[in-house]
């Protein structure tokens, strides 16, 4: 007869090997201690102990800090790789897919020695009309807004309600799947102007006047604080190959995620990419069929309001607006303005060439 097993809450904590020790833990204390062991080992008879001793401990005691240490969750041995990785990474990058050209011969002298920029490298490759961005050898995505539901003024049984059924959402996962809540800053820019040219239009002075003190009010409170808002992202990800068998959490066994990994370097055709997308689909229907009981609305997002968010993810300081008429990296711009949106576009054109 089987009996149950408790699975920890912590889904992605590493397992021990031995004691609290994880595999990579001791694989950092293991190295560096058969390193110092073997260094004296072969130099005792030129060093003395006590002076190769002032050398080793701290080197023992950083290699223990390191394997050991964590700051926020993440060990320092990660933190530190991350850090050399950006310290030797460039610190300009430009959207260049063809490869950034060699300055010119008739600069300065001082602006040539500057740090040539390097390309820009994005896990986007393009999005389509229909919202589906494509992520190159990594398999296609899809990004959906998820409307909010005001947990705390419910029920006791009205929570359980919500509980269940979104239990009953992450049950139903065959595939990992990322829920981003991001924070924004709020232009309130449009509505002011909208008020205030609308305002001379109402059937009373008094309304008239509302409307401008509430125009007036929203001026005050956009250079007075920081607005934010929240907004709830669902992405889902599938790859282009068949992800072969699942272990018990619903994720892909190590086995098919080491095979997935080598068959990155076989071109992958258009019915493959044409059925990652059906299946990208079905599996976005599936997420707000099963939401909508709690009153969650899915709602995938357009090409233009994917690249909006794209946008903004890399650029989190300029509020760049989803929309559709924005240029791409390889556009070029060779009309006049023609209408609303042409100058917003032109502007980012011009800073994506």
């Amino acid at each position: 007869m089987s009996q149950p097993v408790r699975i920890p809450s912590d889904v992605d904590r590493e397992d021990r090997v031995i004691g609290p020790l994880t595999a990579r833990q001791l694989l950092i204390v293991s190295v560096t201690g058969v390193v110092l062991y073997g260094t004296h080992t072969l130099t005792r008879a030129l060093v003395p102990l006590a002076v190769f001793l002032v050398v080793a401990i701290p080197i023992g005691v950083v290699a223990a800090v390191l394997a050991l240490g964590q700051r926020d969750g993440v060990t320092l041995d990660r933190l530190a790789w991350a850090a050399l990785r950006q310290r030797m990474s460039p610190r300009h990058r430009v959207s260049a897919p063809e490869g950034v050209h060699r300055v010119p011969d008739w600069l300065s002298d001082a602006e040539s020695q500057s740090p040539a920029p390097a390309a820009l490298r994005l896990p986007a490759e393009s999005i389509a009309d229909t919202g589906v961005i494509d992520l190159g050898k990594d398999g296609v995505a899809v990004v959906a807004v998820c409307s909010t539901v005001n947990f705390s003024l419910r029920t006791h049984t009205e929570q359980e309600s919500l509980v269940a059924s979104f239990g009953r959402y992450l049950h139903s996962l065959t595939a990992p799947v990322q829920v981003l809540v991001r924070a924004e800053r709020l232009d309130l820019s449009g509505q002011i102007g909208e008020l205030r040219e609308q305002a001379g239009g109402l059937p009373h002075a008094a309304l008239e006047q509302a409307a401008l003190e509430h125009a007036e009010y929203l001026d005050q409170l956009g250079r007075a604080t920081n607005l934010l808002r929240r907004q709830v992202l669902l992405v889902l990800r599938e790859p282009l190959g068949a992800t072969g068998p699942i272990d018990g959490l619903g994720g892909v066994s190590p086995i098919a995620a080491l095979m997935a990994k080598r068959k990155h370097t076989v071109p992958v055709d258009e019915a493959s990419r044409r059925a990652a997308e059906t299946r990208l689909v079905r599996r976005l229907g599936e997420a707000a069929e099963l939401l909508s009981p709690s009153g969650i609305v899915v709602t995938p997002l357009d090409a233009g309001q994917a690249t909006g968010v794209l946008a903004a993810a890399c650029d989190p300081d300029h509020l760049i607006p989803p929309n559709p008429g924005l240029a791409g990296s390889d556009d070029v711009i060779t009309t006049a303005p023609d209408d609303d949106w042409a100058d917003d576009t032109n502007v980012v054109g011009r800073q994506q060439r």
